[in-house]
């Protein structure tokens, strides 16, 4: 029964009517067709592979009698063969077929059809002409017809390229310029062979090409293959063409964008050096200075957040990604780059260009000052009558969200430096708990100012002990408000890192904090963003560090 069920998924009709209708693809529009099915058939013939392994080539025959039927004609062609992993796919179906004990006439024939075929396959003899005039050809040529080939399809890309480029230097207007539907015939041919090393410069040139018609030219599935061959790591494109390819095809950036983010969720990343080199790697971090490609980056990344309740560790890769974003606009030609309000045309711009200061561009020194800057900015907006919507509060809290550094930086300054310390724990407040109904804001402004004061009185002693932190320890195990708890753990940890006598103590409270309550994931995430942070800034703590590396290591903080 279970095989019963497998067929109708497989829809094995439908790809049998296919490959009778294409034959061996001799017509402009069954190669068309053909090349816009590749993928689809790709994965069909991986899914009736993965269906007829196990089961015997009598069962398989039993189950999918004209099976036979559909291989030998998809062998036969060449669009099929040619493309990505389709021939491997044939050659597996073809070996599950085989009778390994002929037991009659049927099947030994049978198992001389499915060695022709495997031959066929195998041979590079047969991609050479029958006509032995052709064949005498290469020979004078003093070519093999590997050779031969492999120069044919590298003369054919030199010369499509060379007639793109020219056609778009010279414009459109000119007689016997290509036209969009011969450029967009050419994108579905290289359909099949988007892998192939020697296409690369071609695929190239049709990613920077553009017509004189406002529509797309390009066909999509050429898009999607390209995309999906580069997130893949298939083929190897220049940053400008990948750049053009998300600009030109929304689908294949959000694709991109997805990739990324199944990614680093799906490894163990153990620190955002690695989580910035998997950023970097994607390109997209690059890509962003173009507006458009940032917006809807960031419009991706801000449903991940919602999707996931705001969980502290796809807040830190929003993050990381910000930062990345940044110091790839600042090392754009000056010439090219865009204006900060592309990037973030709604938002109030002061404090836009307040949050995207980075704080390595301005002396420690002058770090409490900016950020009662950002927090005097950003309190006058939020009280305003003008952002009273809760979408409209979300987008200001996002902004600031994104540039979690200053987040981060305030709460340490809060302990190390002579700072306001309500300006600094509002902007804390705000974080945490955005929404200000039923006095949930100036409650949570309340009990950070406690803890504050509490933790302050004890930042200069040399010698703690887990009792001397009670009152602290208990605003996070004692309250389910998790907006209090996430405040005062950021509050506590950065005490533990940078006071004398908590660093004496870090582990032993940090493992008693994250073990009576929800809050590990939030610990390990400032964490590693601290030390992320300490090796990019030049700041000289050789204690904290090294107490960062211990308690990065302990194996109850994991992501």
């Amino acid at each position: 029964m279970a095989q019963d069920a497998t067929v109708p998924k497989l829809n094995f009709g439908y790809w049998l009517d296919k490959a009778i209708e294409w034959g061996q693809a001799t017509t402009l529009e069954s190669q068309k067709d053909v090349c816009l099915h590749l993928p689809q058939l790709q994965g069909f013939l991986h899914q009736l592979y993965k269906t007829i392994k196990h089961s015997g080539s009598t069962v398989a025959i039993q189950q999918f009698p004209l099976i036979g039927q559909l291989l030998g004609r998809l062998c036969w062609n060449p669009f099929v063969i040619g493309y990505d992993e389709s021939q491997k796919i044939l050659m597996w179906c073809l070996c599950c077929l085989y009778s390994s004990e002929p037991q009659n006439s049927v099947e030994l024939k049978a198992n001389s059809w499915i060695r022709s075929l495997l031959c066929h396959l195998l041979s590079s003899s047969e991609w050479e002409s029958n006509e032995a005039e052709t064949s005498a050809f290469v020979s004078a040529l003093g070519y093999t017809s590997e050779d031969y080939y492999c120069h044919l399809v590298k003369n054919m890309v030199v010369s499509l390229v060379t007639e793109l480029r020219e056609n778009q230097f010279n414009g459109l207007n000119i007689q016997g310029s290509m036209s969009d539907s011969r450029v967009n015939a050419v994108s579905i041919f290289c359909v099949p062979l988007i892998t192939l090393p020697d296409l690369t410069p071609l695929l190239e040139t049709l990613l920077l090409y553009h017509g004189g018609s406002s529509k797309e030219i390009l066909s999509p599935e050429f898009l999607e293959a390209v995309n999906e061959a580069f997130l893949k790591k298939k083929i190897s494109l220049p940053e400008s063409a990948v750049f053009s390819l998300w600009l030109r095809h929304l689908p294949s950036l959000e694709k991109a964008t997805l990739h990324l983010l199944d990614h680093l969720f799906s490894i163990q990343l153990n620190s955002l050096e690695e989580v910035a080199c998997v950023m970097k790697d994607s390109l997209l971090p690059q890509a962003s200075c173009h507006p458009a490609i940032f917006r809807i980056v960031n419009e991706i990344f801000k449903n991940a957040l919602m999707e996931t309740d705001g969980t502290s560790g796809v807040m830190t890769i929003i993050q990381v990604f910000t930062q990345l974003f940044l110091q790839a606009h600042q090392n754009e030609n000056k010439q090219h780059k865009f204006p900060l309000k592309a990037y973030f045309p709604y938002h109030h711009q002061p404090l836009v260009r307040g949050l995207v200061r980075r704080p390595v561009e301005l002396p420690t020194t002058h770090w409490s000052q900016h950020l009662k800057h950002i927090s005097d900015m950003l309190r006058a907006l939020v009280e305003d009558t003008n952002v009273s919507s809760l979408t409209d509060l979300f987008e200001v809290w996002f902004l600031v969200a994104c540039f979690g550094e200053w987040l981060d930086i305030a709460a340490e300054q809060l302990l190390k430096a002579a700072v306001e310390p309500d300006a600094v724990l509002w902007l804390l407040a705000f974080y945490y708990c955005p929404k200000n109904e039923n006095q949930q804001r100036t409650q949570t402004m309340v009990e950070a100012q406690a803890v504050y004061s509490h933790l302050m009185m004890l930042f200069s002693c040399t010698e703690l002990s887990l009792k001397d932190l009670e009152a602290a320890v208990h605003r996070i195990t004692g309250t389910e408000q998790c907006w209090n708890q996430c405040l005062t753990t950021h509050l506590l940890t950065n005490f533990l890192l940078f006071s004398p006598g908590g660093r004496k103590i870090a582990q032993q409270c940090i493992y008693h904090i994250t073990k009576t309550t929800d809050t590990s994931k939030e610990v390990y995430n400032l964490l590693i963003r601290t030390a992320y942070r300490f090796n990019h800034s030049g700041e000289e703590n050789q204690r904290t560090v090294k107490l960062l590396n211990e308690l990065l290591q302990q194996h109850t903080l994991k992501v």
